[in-house]
């Protein structure tokens, strides 16, 4: 009995001891652990106090110097400026080019086929602003706005020119035709004008009878009635109208000369010639008179190229001294022969 409660106190004391060993195993780790976390909590703020700290200080650094890429942006930047100044200066040269182009062709091609200079209507007309609008928020758009203007005022003329060149090389294939049609007479007899006295050629002339401005699309040979008129070019007779009132016209003849150009022969007393006729240059088609709306004796003469009318005196220096045409010129004046 004494020996198994020896041995009954003796595993007592062990287990007691293993439970107090456990004890101070759990409460040494937990002694340990809690400094652990303590410290990692610690560097985690440090980090992120510093991380905080950096960005603060990577900002005002930012908006007080420049940084190696804003340097970079900031040389792209003024190398795209540079382009765009290279680009403008050459869209000028080649501007400057076609200028002289276009001049030679207004003054020296056309002139050799004594045709008008070409006209296109709204091929000047500037695009919509709205065409831009995607390039109005960004910091460069005057520059890059300006530039886009300039190439498409050079490609509107480049392709003025293409069409102009294209209707030249029409007429170098047919200058025998053109030649002869083109309108480039006097269509009555020098001798026959009284005074000299001719009626200009106005897009803004005062109406001798309403008292407003009307354009006058032609020009008045002041003449006695009965003045032959002459075809001033080969052409077909597209209208020949030998009564009537014909809109203030009376009677009247209008030629067909091809190749973009009409001649009108108004206010007249006998009409020569019919629909579908056709005329040479310095044929009779009618007699001049007074009929319409018209004050007095005479011819009011048209050309009209491409459906506008222009000048007729400037198809008439081709058999005149330049003497004799500035002296016309100068003496050209309003008349009150018509009321149209």
């Amino acid at each position: 009995m004494g020996e198994k409660g020896h041995r009954f106190g003796t595993e007592t004391l062990r287990t007691g001891a293993e439970e107090l060993t456990h004890e101070a195993q759990v409460l040494t780790h937990g002694v340990m652990t809690a400094p652990f976390r303590l410290r990692t909590y610690r560097l985690i703020r440090k980090i992120l106090i510093g991380f905080i700290l950096v960005s603060i200080a990577n900002v005002l650094f930012s908006y007080f110097f420049y940084t190696p890429k804003m340097y970079r942006i900031l040389r792209d930047n003024r190398e795209t400026v540079i382009k765009y100044r290279i680009l403008q200066d050459r869209i000028r040269t080649a501007q400057q080019r076609v200028d002289e182009i276009r001049h030679r062709d207004n003054y020296v091609y056309r002139s050799l086929f004594s045709t008008d200079t070409l006209s296109i209507p709204g091929v000047w007309q500037p695009y919509p602003d709205s065409k831009y609008a995607p390039l109005a928020a960004d910091d460069y758009a005057p520059l890059m706005v300006g530039t886009w203007r300039q190439l498409d005022a050079l490609a509107r003329t480049i392709y003025l020119e293409s069409v102009s060149f294209d209707e030249l090389q029409q007429f170098s294939k047919n200058k025998e035709q053109l030649s002869a049609a083109v309108p480039a007479i006097w269509p009555i007899d020098r001798s026959a004008l009284h005074n000299n006295h001719i009626g200009a050629f106005s897009a803004r002339r005062m109406h001798p009878v309403l008292g407003y401005i009307r354009p006058h699309t032609g020009i008045d040979f002041g003449c006695d009635c009965g003045t032959p008129v002459y075809a001033t070019g080969d052409a077909v007779v597209e209208t020949a109208s030998a009564s009537g009132f014909n809109g203030g016209y009376g009677k009247q003849v209008l030629l067909n000369h091809e190749f973009g150009y009409k001649t009108r022969y108004a206010h007249l007393n006998e009409v020569l010639v019919k629909p579908g006729e056709r005329v040479t240059r310095g044929q009779i088609i009618a007699r001049t008179g007074n009929t319409g709306r018209s004050t007095g004796p005479h011819l009011h003469y048209e050309v009209i190229h491409k459906g506008v009318p222009v000048n007729p005196i400037n198809y008439f220096n081709r058999n005149m001294t330049p003497e004799e045409y500035e002296r016309l010129m100068e003496n050209m004046r309003e008349t009150n022969f018509e009321k149209l």
